[in-house]
């Protein structure tokens, strides 16, 4: 995170709502909120893979943005 220029508070937040989203999925009912947890996946995959780009940050063979725009693309398609 701090190679990214972020601090280091904010991994505290995303793992909070990780951990919300991750409920909301898995209790049955409530199309709604589940419908909001893949709008936030999406948002966090891809920013996630655009802090790297802009950080120049890519990783070996590009790691860094393969693998959450993987996770985007599987969202996207559930």
């Amino acid at each position: 995170m701090t190679n990214l220029g972020y601090p280091l508070y904010v991994l505290t937040i995303l793992g909070s709502w990780k951990v919300v989203g991750a409920i909301a999925l898995v209790v049955p009912g409530f199309p709604r909120p589940k419908e909001w947890v893949n709008a936030g996946i999406f948002f966090l995959m891809t920013g996630a893979a655009a802090s790297h780009a802009l950080a120049n940050d890519y990783g070996e063979y590009g790691f860094y943005m393969i693998l959450p725009l993987s996770y985007t693309a599987l969202n996207i398609a559930s």
